[in-house]
């Protein structure tokens, strides 16, 4: 099992994040979770709030107001509407 994910965060506007990262935090709409690598595959939608990713000893995060996610074979997927 790999250590790391791949994510990328897109927006209206253009990619946001892409690369690799050990944890993925997102609001979700049933509630916030945490993807880690070797995560089942899944499909959420977002709720408005942070996404929290850690890469390289540190951590950034990006607001958003509405989304999706999938998470698949390691790689997590999202596509949201920034906060402005």
């Amino acid at each position: 099992m790999t250590d790391r994910l791949t994510l990328r965060i897109l927006t209206p506007v253009g990619t946001a994040f892409e690369g690799p990262v050990e944890a993925v935090f997102v609001p979700g709409s049933s509630g916030a979770f945490e993807v880690l690598p070797g995560h089942a595959p899944i499909i959420s939608s977002l709720e408005s709030g942070r996404i929290l990713w850690r890469h390289d000893g540190r951590e950034d995060s990006l607001a958003v107001r509405t989304g999706a996610m999938i998470v698949e074979n390691n790689t997590v997927t999202v596509c949201a509407q920034q906060e402005s």
